[in-house]
C-alpha cells in the first residue's frame, strides 16, 4: 500500500513561503504544506485559464486558515476542517497555517510549471 508522512515524504520544496515536504502515490502528490509568510496565489497563476488554478485538491487544514475566492465567491477553510477545491480557484494563506493536501500530479505538474514561469518572470518596479 502506498503511504506517506510528512516525516517520511521523500521531497521537500523549500520556498521562503512554504515547506512542502511531498510524495507521488499512484498518480498523486501528497503534500504537507507549512506556510511561513502569509500570501495571495494570484500573481502565481497569471496565465493560466482566467488567471485561476485549473488543479482540483482534496485536504485538510490542521493550523491556521486558507481563503479561497472563486468568480462569484470566496470561502475560508480553518483548523480542524476538510476541503475540496474545483478547478477555477485562487486561494491564499495565512502564515502558520499546516495543510494536507491531494492533487492530481499530471494537473499540479502543469500548474506548478505555470508558477514558476511567473516567478522567473521580470516584475514591474
Amino acid at each position: 500500500m502506498p503511504k506517506t508522512s510528512k516525516s517520511t515524504a521523500p521531497e521537500t520544496v523549500d520556498l521562503p513561503i512554504v515547506e512542502d515536504r511531498r510524495a507521488h502515490l499512484d498518480g498523486y502528490v501528497v503534500n504537507f504544506a507549512t506556510i511561513r509568510q502569509t500570501h495571495d496565489l494570484a500573481p502565481l497563476l497569471k496565465g493560466l485559464p482566467d488567471d485561476n488554478c485549473q488543479c482540483p485538491h482534496w485536504g485538510y487544514v490542521f493550523k491556521g486558515r486558507i481563503t479561497v475566492r472563486y468568480g462569484d465567491h470566496e470561502e475560508v477553510i480553518e483548523a480542524g476542517e476538510a476541503f475540496y477545491l474545483p478547478p477555477g480557484h485562487i486561494p491564499a494563506a495565512e502564515e502558520g497555517t499546516e495543510l494536507l493536501q491531494f492533487s492530481p500530479a499530471e494537473e499540479l505538474r502543469a500548474l506548478e510549471q505555470a508558477m514558476a514561469r511567473n516567478m522567473a518572470a521580470p516584475h514591474d518596479s
